[in-house]
């Protein structure tokens, strides 16, 4: 009988995932440990591993499709043995009884009262599908449709390489790489702008009018980033930090161990620096829940990674315990793989402590939001080159704002200042972080 393998759950949020690509095809010899196929989940993209041997049977879920968490995705069993696909699951149960407690009660014989509601508006016109000049209709998997609509590209003008002609994800990024796929560009007068006598003239719309189906990532990041919001009670805190020593000292290492292949970011030294922090004040290194104020013993410090579909946040784990030049290494490593979304679940989850570095992006300073469990969250702004007072002299400075948003459930205002002030002393006196 062969084995049917469904759609895993691959990271704590995830409900449905989105087959990007098939890395076996049908009839194809597999065996424990093979890689059968690209699963995008809200969170990375990760390989779907197989656990028999035997032969790929049958695929049920075409490559772009979502598929939920328990659906079958393809079958592995004995050569020449026949299999179908079997029946979709059952929608999850109602709610039990006592989780409707709030909802209005009806006696037997009296007929529910319904509220009266405005007819709803005629719903928008859905888009129409792509048509090749030839007004042959264009073959393409959702996830590259929509990956088509966030690059720009006109898929009419995207040579498919999947079955049948059909357009998958790679072709977007093939035809994005080669340029000639934008949309407007078939035309004669496309839109956009365009430099003439050295002013900017516009020739019409800045984009054309979309709807994009919210990702799975996106409706988590503003499922949870609503939930901190509304639920945590925020306060925010700002220090002025000195960092010409910091950029100094940063400035002699990647001079002075270039042929190692040394390249320290100030972001490094901020996460280095953190973990310290942490350690010197190590009530913020806390997370509440509903009877309890967690404490935790390690400074598992992440930070935000911008993605085109949002962001992930990848932890350095003990981060108290690694130099400035293993962290610096780790980041990059894990940086790399978020943007490449190919962290596993076990690399972005289980920090306690979030640093959002937008300083790198020429802003001064921001209060971000917090990122639950944590009670605390750095916004790093830029370095700015301004008039400072040293020794009572007025000189040229470089200062940067940090901002720590704080959870005021397990953060008071004096812990959260001893913190900024650890944090502080540790910048200004960066040869403290290389001990």
């Amino acid at each position: 009988m062969a084995d049917i393998i469904e759609m895993p759950k691959l990271s704590d949020t995830m409900t449905v995932g989105t087959l990007v690509k098939w890395l076996k095809k049908e009839g194809d010899k597999v065996a424990s440990g093979d890689m059968l196929a690209e699963v995008e989940t809200d969170k990375a993209t990760m390989e779907l591993e197989c656990f028999f041997d035997g032969v790929l049977l049958k695929i049920f879920a075409d490559a772009g499709s979502q598929v939920a968490i328990g659906e079958p995705l393809c079958a592995v069993g004995k050569e020449g043995e026949t299999v179908e696909a079997p029946a979709k699951k059952a929608p999850a149960a109602e709610p039990a009884a006592e989780e409707k407690k709030d909802e209005p009660k009806v006696k037997k014989d009296e007929a529910p009262q319904t509220e009266s509601k405005p007819a709803p508006s005629a719903a928008p016109a859905p888009a129409p599908e792509p048509a090749r000049a030839s007004g042959e209709r264009v073959k393409i998997s959702p996830l590259a449709k929509k990956l088509a609509a966030e690059k720009g590209i006109d898929p009419a003008l995207v040579k498919g390489s999947g079955p049948g002609g059909r357009i998958v994800r790679a072709d977007i990024h093939a035809a994005e790489k080669a340029g000639n796929a934008k949309i407007g560009s078939s035309a004669k007068s496309g839109g956009g702008a365009s430099f003439s006598g050295g002013a900017l003239a516009a020739k019409g719309p800045i984009q054309e009018e979309r709807a994009v189906p919210v990702s799975t990532m996106r409706g988590v990041i503003a499922k949870r980033l609503l939930e901190s919001k509304t639920t945590i009670p925020h306060f925010y805190l700002e220090i002025e930090v000195d960092v010409e020593p910091l950029l100094g000292l940063r400035e002699q290492l990647n001079k002075g161990l270039a042929d190692a292949g040394v390249k320290l970011s100030v972001n490094d030294f901020i996460l280095k620096a953190s973990a310290e922090a942490l350690r010197k004040v190590p009530d913020v290194n806390a997370s509440w829940s509903t009877t309890e104020i967690k404490y935790h013993p390690a400074a598992n410090v992440s930070f935000a990674v911008a993605l085109p579909d949002g962001l992930i946040t990848p932890v350095v784990f003990n981060a108290h315990e690694k130099s400035v030049f293993e962290i610096s290494k780790e980041a990059k490593s894990l940086g790399k793989k978020a943007k490449d979304k190919k962290l596993q679940p076990a690399e972005f989850t289980g920090g306690t402590f979030c640093v959002s570095n937008l300083g790198m992006m020429g802003i001064p300073k921001f209060l971000p939001i917090i990122n639950p469990p944590n009670a605390a969250i750095l916004g790093v702004g830029t370095t700015v080159v301004k008039p400072v007072v040293k020794n009572g002299q007025i000189v040229v400075g470089q200062t940067m704002t940090l901002s720590l948003s704080c959870d005021h459930r397990v953060v008071d205002g004096a812990v959260g200042a001893q913190f900024l002030g650890a944090l502080k002393l540790l910048l200004e006196s960066p040869a403290l972080l290389l001990v």
